[in-house]
């Protein structure tokens, strides 16, 4: 059973998703505007229900922004500030009603091309948030960015250098028997040899 967790010789992207991590500690080192094209790009490749593409990044560099996003929520939202790059993931809900899933894949296809380009990311939960005395996460950040009523946001995806280290995620053992084949409770591993 051990040598089925062996990545050895695995794929790139089994590679790259066993490096990332939620990385919340940035240090203060502007990212290459190549870079930033690189994971634009990427997000514009994601895939969406019906090739409908919903979805709408907005980039946030400015130092005061990033500050005022950090507050978006009571917790978890703070480390923004120290961000020298934030996506802001906006839809409109009357263009797809799928918006959530679409920007959902969007964000995760940038969090991956981040960790792609050595950097490190993070992804801070908008819909459904509060912030201090009760604020709504989501509309706090569509006053501070002048973003229209008809968008909603979902989330937003801190990225920059790392300037903390986490060892590699390892594939949980004990996750496999939530896999089944063909039929639920018919386990999986049970079946790949």
């Amino acid at each position: 059973m051990k040598d089925f967790f062996k990545m050895k010789g695995a794929p790139e992207m089994l590679d790259l998703l066993m490096k990332r991590r939620s990385i919340r500690n940035f240090k203060n080192k502007e990212i290459e505007k190549e870079k930033i094209q690189k994971i634009t790009n990427a997000a514009l490749l994601s895939p969406s229900s019906k090739n409908n593409n919903p979805w709408k990044f907005l980039i946030v560099q400015e130092k005061e922004l990033l500050s005022e996003l950090s507050k978006a929520k009571l917790h978890g939202s703070q480390f923004v500030a120290d961000a020298p790059l934030v996506f802001v993931f906006l839809a409109d809900p009357e263009q797809s009603d799928v918006w959530i899933e679409d920007c959902s894949i969007a964000a995760t296809i940038i969090v991956l091309a981040a960790q792609s380009l050595d950097l490190g990311s993070c992804w801070v939960q908008i819909r459904k948030r509060e912030g201090s005395g009760g604020l709504n996460s989501e509309k706090y950040i569509k006053e501070k960015l002048n973003i229209p009523d008809n968008l909603r946001v979902l989330c937003m995806v801190a990225i920059g250098y790392p300037d903390e280290k986490k060892s590699e995620k390892q594939i949980p053992e004990e996750k496999l028997n939530d896999i089944y084949f063909n039929r639920f409770g018919d386990l999986w591993i049970n079946n790949i040899y």
